[in-house]
């Protein structure tokens, strides 16, 4: 497991899972999920709990404070924005996506790689080159 932070957020990389799962927990793709299905009329932390915790597995739950917690984190992030809007009892913010899903997907691959160029700019363009192999020789500069 590999711990970068990127803005305010630790990102924690574990190569030996697959897709989102390298980067995000479990409820964390879910949320996100749910905040991409409703791009234009966006949703409440509440919403994204209740589908959450939907489609969990049973005897899974997890906190309406996690929830906030996670879409407040990716907002400071950039990946999802906020408007405030009155309701019952007070304001309530409602996310909608800064990035869709492959924005996001290129977000962690820039995050790790400008980590990875900060510390070991050799060793992460040799690196490069033997993950690309042949297609090394068609992006110039590399």
């Amino acid at each position: 497991m590999c711990i970068i932070q990127v803005k305010t957020m630790p990102l924690m990389i574990d190569p030996a899972k697959t897709g989102l799962e390298k980067v995000l927990r479990t409820y964390q793709i879910e949320a996100m999920k749910h905040v991409w299905k409703n791009t234009e009329e966006g949703v409440t932390s509440r919403q994204v709990y209740n589908n959450v915790n939907g489609v969990l597995d049973s005897g899974k739950k997890i906190s309406r404070a996690s929830i906030i917690n996670f879409l407040n984190v990716m907002c400071d992030e950039g990946i999802l924005n906020y408007t405030e809007e009155t309701c019952k009892g007070g304001t309530r913010r409602k996310y909608t996506p800064a990035l869709d899903e492959a924005g996001f997907q290129r977000y962690i691959v820039r995050s790790v790689f400008d980590s990875l160029m900060k510390d070991f700019p050799n060793q992460t363009l040799e690196a490069l080159r033997e993950s690309l192999g042949p297609k090394a020789d068609d992006i110039p500069g590399l």
